[in-house]
């Protein structure tokens, strides 16, 4: 396969290849006004009902995408308006490996959280008796803090020898040496893949729990709906439901989000490792930092007061048509019947079965 461009002529580059800093610019603006308009909302929630662990790891989710896009999207756009690259802005190379020390450590970060969440509802919903006592907001932020140690640590092994940081096409992006020639880097670049991997199969598996035990929690409501005795009981119940799958419906689509823009990547890396060079490595470092500007757009998008609305819009459209047919069911002496009038037409006539009314 031919060598690519991206990793032996523009590895040194000093000034930027080509391109534009609007789509670069369009990028930031949307991603910083989507992470403050969820971090907005979820202020707002918590100001009306106490924190979850949930909320908290999507809090803690959020920020980290804002964060990240601050941390990245300005030296893009300082590159393009300066014509220089990340290696021509520091003559030590300290840009381009800031640079890819952040894309490595976000994209762990981001996973990490989304895998958290994930096991979060799985043991709400799967293991509720071990959630209720074992887990706490406290669980969310020792998680939370872990996973920014782990990330920190394993994304600063490059400037030890164990992988490396290179700047890539068009000169505005750094990141891992997508084709390495030495073991250590190799070996780096299969474990940053295979985190990655395992993270997102957990992830699917654990979502796919949750569906499960939620078909199972709906077929046993189902099926003990007609005691009168557990009405109550009942109702609090389909409450539950419907907020675990608001959960659900949230978790899922983030977790769809990061695999459309990890999955490509990861599959890069091995191809790279096992058959060479590849092409095309700027749209699998575009999705990846596509990432933190579609989660909170996913979130205020399928915000549980979004699809609560909708649902309740559509159960009053569903009830509303059968009411008519019930009144019929239940009162059998009230209907209709056409006769006709003096002038041809049709004279409606409402029998209902009260003597000394009309029609009766």
């Amino acid at each position: 396969m031919a060598s690519d461009p991206e990793n032996d002529t523009y590895q040194w580059q000093s000034t930027v290849s080509r391109g534009s800093p609007t789509t670069s610019a369009i990028m930031f603006s949307a991603g910083v006004l989507g992470n403050v308009v969820a971090l907005i909302l979820l202020e707002i929630r918590r100001r009306k009902h106490p924190a979850s662990l949930f909320q908290v790891l999507v809090t803690s989710l959020v920020f980290t995408d804002l964060l990240g896009t601050f941390s990245v999207s300005p030296l893009v756009l300082t590159a393009y308006l300066r014509n220089e690259s990340l290696i021509g802005m520091s003559e030590s190379g300290l840009v381009c490996q800031y640079f890819g020390y952040a894309m490595i450590f976000f994209s762990m970060v981001t996973l990490a959280i989304l895998l958290s969440m994930a096991v979060e509802r799985w043991l709400s919903i799967g293991h509720p008796y071990c959630y209720e006592k074992r887990m706490s907001k406290r669980c969310g932020y020792i998680t939370i803090a872990l996973i920014y140690l782990f990330c920190a640590l394993f994304s600063a092994t490059p400037f030890f020898g164990f992988g490396e940081y290179v700047q890539h096409f068009p000169g505005t992006w750094c990141f891992i040496d997508m084709h390495p020639s030495k073991r250590e880097q190799k070996v780096f670049n299969i474990i940053y893949a295979s985190c990655l991997l395992i993270m997102i199969v957990c992830t699917v598996l654990c979502n796919a729990s949750v569906i499960y035990h939620l078909s199972l929690m709906y077929r046993r409501r189902k099926a003990h709906r007609s005691s009168v005795r557990r009405q109550r009981g009942h109702k609090r119940r389909h409450r539950s439901i419907a907020k675990e799958v608001e959960h659900l419906v949230l978790l899922g689509f983030m977790t769809i989000a990061f695999v459309i823009c990890s999955l490509p990547l990861v599959i890069q890396v091995y191809i790279s490792i096992c058959y060479g060079p590849y092409k095309h490595n700027l749209i699998a470092l575009l999705l990846v930092s596509a990432n933190p500007i579609i989660d909170p757009w996913v979130f205020i998008i399928l915000s549980p007061p979004v699809p609560r609305l909708l649902w309740d819009k559509m159960c009053k459209t569903a009830k509303f048509k059968p009411t008519q047919e019930k009144v019929r069911s239940i009162h059998p002496v009230l209907y209709q019947s056409n006769l006709p009038g003096d002038s041809g037409g049709s004279v409606m006539k409402v029998y209902t079965g009260i003597p000394g009314t009309p029609g009766s």
